[in-house]
């Protein structure tokens, strides 16, 4: 089968700095060679060689807080009441390949209405629509009138498509199972209220009994937890508890911090969402509610950059699929850290490629540019460890590649004038 070179690249592999002319070469689904374009191996006359001319070579990003069943959402209502499943089902289609086609080869579910998530890897892993490798997550786990369980009593409504209600360690551990029993890869947890939420940050309706008997429950069974939380003691309840994954954490301190590097957990800030609420709700708040929530973000911008240099695995993600938030801007979120939270490029494109690939427990898909990895690659015109808002512009990606198959390519190979290997 004939290869394909990547010649006279601005390699950027996702753990290091740029490396300009470069050559990399992937055979089948793997890259098979990486290196100087006067070192690297030379092309036989079957072989498809593209000259990059100094465009950006990079991994496939990750988008680790997806909800692919979110369709322009304006309340809880709008998830679970607004469309039937089969309809959500579709625009979760449609909604991962516009993930995958903006440059994200790998998500992972971050609560999933009618187990839409589950449905949705069989069909990506099957080949009945493109997408992006998922990890897929259930049902939300709520207590009785916690953040999701907000419909009066007397609606009698219920909301068993969108979450499941428990109180007490042992509903929690058999909702866990059951979730498990659907193919849930990942199971999220709402531990507090805010970002988001009417229910107050310092509100903690989840005991860490709860907490821990669900991360026990899924890690029994090799699954993952993840969980909405926000204050520090539920931030530090959760650490405890051993939970994979922390949506938010945006009142983490030193001690916090240094628990999530000692444990390897995962955080994802999700703080564009915060601001571009706050920016949508300015004319509808109080100017009391404006200015606490300003707090809450710079509070938040702080935690970040101080997790960002302890070490903290850092991932991209947010609540994509709002009206004023939707589906397809996601690298949006990318070029938000570099501006308000004191990351530089190279941090976010690592957070997006080589952390948030540790979530997908496949050892050859490190989302680094290295011989043996599966190819999952983007072409940038642009150089994004420069200008991370390259990203942002879906026409500047020439290449997406998923598996060492092009998604989308709009490079032209040229005619090998080199000697056959």
């Amino acid at each position: 089968m004939a290869r394909i070179f990547f010649r006279d690249a601005n390699l950027i592999d996702g753990i290091n700095p740029p490396k300009p002319d470069s050559t990399v070469v992937v055979e089948n689904e793997r890259i098979t060679a990486v290196g100087a374009n006067a070192s690297a191996p030379q092309p036989a006359a079957r072989d498809i060689v593209f000259e990059l001319g100094g465009r950006s070579l990079m991994p496939g990003m990750n988008q680790c807080h997806f909800h692919a069943g979110y369709i322009n959402i304006n309340s809880l209502m709008d998830i679970e009441l607004k469309f039937p499943p089969t309809y959500l089902a579709l625009a979760a289609a449609k909604n991962a390949e516009l993930l995958l086609r903006s440059g994200f080869t790998g998500a992972v579910g971050a609560g999933s209405p009618h187990n839409v998530d589950v449905a949705l890897k069989d069909a990506i892993r099957d080949g009945l629509i493109q997408g992006p490798r998922l990890v897929a997550c259930g049902h939300d786990i709520v207590t009785t009138g916690g953040p999701i369980d907000v419909n009066p009593d007397f609606w009698k409504l219920g909301a068993e498509g969108l979450c499941h209600v428990c109180d007490g360690p042992d509903e929690f551990r058999k909702a866990i199972r059951q979730e498990i029993k659907q193919g849930a890869d990942i199971i999220k947890l709402y531990v507090t209220g805010g970002h988001g939420f009417e229910m107050r940050a310092d509100e903690v309706p989840m005991t860490f009994e709860e907490i821990q008997a669900a991360a026990q429950a899924a890690h029994e069974r090799g699954r993952m937890v993840r969980g909405h939380v926000v204050s520090r003691p539920a931030i530090l309840d959760c650490l405890r508890a051993k939970m994979d994954l922390l949506d938010h954490a945006d009142a983490m301190d030193d001690e916090c911090i240094d628990l999530m590097v000692k444990q390897g957990t995962w955080v994802t800030p999700s703080l564009y969402f915060s601001w571009k609420t706050l920016e949508f709700m300015r004319k509808r708040m109080s100017p009391q509610r404006i200015a606490q929530e300003e707090r809450w973000l710079e509070q938040g911008y702080r935690a970040v950059e101080k997790a960002n240099k302890a070490g903290v695995k850092l991932i991209i993600g947010d609540d994509f699929g709002t009206s004023w938030m939707p589906h397809g801007d996601y690298a949006d979120e990318l070029e938000f850290y570099v501006r308000f939270a004191g990351a530089s490029p190279l941090d976010v494109i690592r957070w997006a490629t080589y952390n948030g690939a540790g979530l997908f427990n496949l050892p050859d898909r490190t989302c680094t540019i290295q011989e043996g990895r599966i190819a999952d690659l983007l072409v940038v015109n642009g150089d994004p460890s420069r200008d991370i808002g390259v990203l942002r512009d879906r026409s500047k990606l020439d290449a997406i590649m998923k598996g060492g198959q092009f998604i989308e390519s709009h490079l032209t190979p040229v005619t090998a004038s080199v000697k056959a290997a």
